[in-house]
């Protein structure tokens, strides 16, 4: 068991990747703390998990919101007694979301305030009690797209990925000599219920996106999640900064 006696904050835990993670995550051993702004979505990766043999807590929280996101590492001193990884998966990316030039305002601020401003606070609040223990790891969740443009764009999207790799970087410098690694991991398309239901709905956009990937495959979230186990474990001690780029091999495709 990889991750056996470790507290992990999941972040968007109640559905896709999140609560893939969760489940493996607990079956590594680790004690989850499933956070999600659906709560009922939260509770019920929590029952899978104690189905499963797990063990983990749902919290209700909207990691956009600073009351919420300090809640969220609160409770899970006050259940478990100390934080060992922060993996900040939750993200979204509307309908609304395309060029900078057609993108409402209200659009981009919302994409802005859970994908960063959710990223900022949640390790506002939990990178202390790692400091505090000398020893803890920040997964946070990029995209393939803070590093390539896209001629169907997501603009607020793109930026937000963006700001997250930046920020990773300088949390990676910051930390480091207090004992806690900061990574990310930077996905292509992912077999979300997020991604899908917008490509089922565009069976052009999704011939496009697959043509494009060398393995002509959208890739499954146990895969993302597996690089996210590696990041949680004391395996990756010595990986801190790191992009973890998991995308098929769209970003070294040129033709």
């Amino acid at each position: 068991m990889r991750l056996k006696g470790k507290v992990s904050i999941i972040t968007g835990a109640g559905s896709g990747m999140g609560r893939v993670a969760a489940l493996r995550f607990a079956a590594e051993g680790s004690r989850v703390v499933a956070a999600d702004n659906n709560g009922a979505a939260a509770a019920e990766t929590v029952r899978q998990v104690k189905a499963a043999g797990g063990e983990a807590w749902p919290v209700t929280a909207d990691v956009s919101a600073e009351a919420d996101a300090k809640a969220m590492v609160d409770i899970a001193i006050q259940k478990y007694g100390h934080l060992d990884v922060l993996y900040n998966n939750a993200g979204i990316m509307p309908e609304a979301d395309h060029s900078v030039i057609d993108t409402p305002v209200e659009a981009w601020d919302q994409v802005m305030a859970v994908n960063v401003r959710g990223v900022y606070l949640a390790c506002k609040y939990a990178i202390p009690q790692m400091v505090e223990r000398k020893t803890g790891s920040v997964i946070n969740v990029s995209s393939f797209v803070a590093l390539l443009g896209c001629s169907v764009p997501q603009d607020a999207y793109t930026a937000s990925k963006g700001a997250v790799l930046a920020l990773t970087r300088s949390l990676a410098v910051q930390f480091a000599p207090f004992g806690v690694r900061t990574n990310a991991i930077l996905p292509g398309p992912v077999e979300t219920p997020l991604l899908m239901e917008w490509l089922l709905k565009d069976e052009a956009a999704k011939k496009l996106r697959l043509s494009r990937n060398p393995t002509g495959r959208f890739g499954k979230p146990d895969e993302i999640v597996a690089m996210a186990v590696y990041l949680a474990s004391d395996e990756s001690a010595w990986t801190n900064g790191a992009s973890m780029v998991l995308d098929g091999g769209i970003s070294v495709n040129y033709f």
